[in-house]
């Protein structure tokens, strides 16, 4: 069995499958061209001028078998060019691999530079704009919502063009039930888009087509499927028959007393009483007892850990230097005479752990550091310590909504509803309540279904 270090790291191999080449605007998606099974498809164009090569065939089609689940791979191609003297990058093209649980591989692409032509805007700056409309600030809050009276829609454009781009060159490819599942894939920037909030033409929320998940890659998720079996076999995760003692829940710890980092300033944590609601809610619900305030030290955490196989941390994130908007290294827990409170990402990835999930409520921790391995963060270290997936945030979540969605996904959970679908249909619930994307859309199921 591969270390667990390294488990997510990607391996990328060429393949031969048969592609449909589509040129992509947002008016439509006409054939380019067709071409043959035994023909490869990639570019000298990237932007470290190596080629683009396809994901291996094999491994595709056993890990969509093995989940029963549509796999669907992107990778942005882009050129680098030199403009006044100065380097500058453009994507050009999208490619998408999907791969159906039957075995059907297909392959579309997107052109970028027509789409932004007409758009008059670059594609990546779709998500980049929508992530700072959903992280602008306000105090008093688990983050962090936008302005209490905001502009009606501010974000649905740019959802939409994002799904003009991602979703309806594939669309006649993906499930037609609800219940059936899709998981993503992305690449690079497209780790931080918010997948279930896409919306249709019709007007419809990806999330209420689909059952969806994220994962860093394709060998990441076989390698989690196989380290899954050879510790629990074909045993499904059932959290209803979880005891208490297999059960973590912290909310709202006591800020640390120490500097995240030596001779560093103490970063400011503010209490949050939604965190606190939520993990008594789910307290209640398997009738356990939750770390609350002071009782969450880092050393009782630490130690509950390796026998749990569920983990919430209701806790603030913090990045190594403590500033807003930065990707989290550690997270926020009370301190005792025997720890400094901060659990680290690296003391993360040296645990061994065996949780089934692992749910992370603070801000943005789904997110960390971009490289070609994918995102290097919190949830690729609880990943890499055992765990067969993770809930975390895109971006500064509202802590009341939270609260809300995070309970209704316990809810669900407890009623023997499995981890992908329990989080759709906690969505749909908070989307009655909260019907603005920010406060629904944040959290991704990223790892095992």
């Amino acid at each position: 069995m591969p270390n667990p270090k390294y488990l997510l790291k990607i391996v990328i191999s060429t393949i031969t499958i048969s592609i449909i080449a589509i040129t992509s605007t947002p008016i439509n998606h006409a054939i380019a061209s067709d071409k043959s099974a035994n023909q490869l498809e990639t570019t000298a164009g990237n932007k470290d001028n190596s080629p683009i090569q396809q994901p291996n065939k094999s491994s595709l089609v056993k890990t969509a078998k093995q989940l029963n689940a549509t796999l669907v791979q992107y990778s942005i191609i882009s050129n680098e060019s030199i403009v006044d003297g100065k380097p500058q990058t453009q994507e050009s093209e999208l490619y998408i691999w999907v791969v159906k649980p039957t075995g059907e591989v297909e392959f579309r692409k997107v052109d970028l530079k027509a789409w932004e032509k007409i758009e008059k805007n670059s594609f990546l700056n779709l998500f980049r704009r929508e992530r700072r409309i959903f992280s602008a600030r306000s105090a008093g809050t688990k983050g962090i919502q936008i302005e209490s009276k905001p502009k009606k829609n501010n974000s649905l454009p740019d959802l939409q063009k994002l799904h003009q781009v991602l979703i309806e060159p594939i669309a006649n490819l993906l499930p037609q039930k609800p219940d059936e599942k899709v998981i993503f894939i992305p690449q690079g920037e497209l780790f931080t888009v918010p997948f279930a909030a896409l919306k249709d033409a019709n007007g419809k929320y990806l999330i209420e087509k689909y059952t969806i998940s994220t994962a860093p890659s394709i060998q990441a998720l076989d390698l989690l499927y196989q380290r899954k079996i050879k510790r629990k076999g074909e045993q499904p995760f059932v959290a209803k028959n979880i005891t208490a003692d297999e059960l973590l829940i912290v909310g709202n710890p006591t800020a640390p007393k120490t500097p995240l980092k030596p001779g560093g300033e103490i970063c400011k944590s503010q209490p949050l009483p939604g965190t606190e609601k939520e993990a008594n809610a789910i307290a209640q619900i398997f009738k356990a007892q939750a770390l609350i305030g002071d009782a969450a030290t880092e050393t009782v955490i630490v130690e509950k850990m390796p026998q749990a196989k569920i983990i919430h941390l209701a806790a603030n994130a913090f990045s190594n230097d403590c500033q807003e908007g930065n990707s989290p290294d550690a997270i926020a827990l009370a301190t005792s005479d025997r720890d400094d409170g901060w659990l680290r990402t690296e003391e993360i990835q040296n645990m061994n752990l065996k949780a089934d999930l692992v749910v992370l409520t603070g801000c943005d921790t789904a997110l960390g550091r971009i490289t070609g391995d994918g995102v290097i963060g919190l949830s690729r270290a609880f990943l890499g310590a055992g765990a067969d997936s993770v809930i975390g945030s895109l971006w500064e979540v509202d802590d009341m909504a939270t609260a809300f969605l995070i309970t209704e996904f316990y809810g669900n959970l407890s009623r023997n509803t499995d981890k992908a679908g329990a989080l759709r249909q906690a969505m749909l619930e908070t989307m009655k309540k909260y019907p603005n994307p920010r406060d629904w859309a944040g959290f991704t199921l990223i790892g095992l279904l």
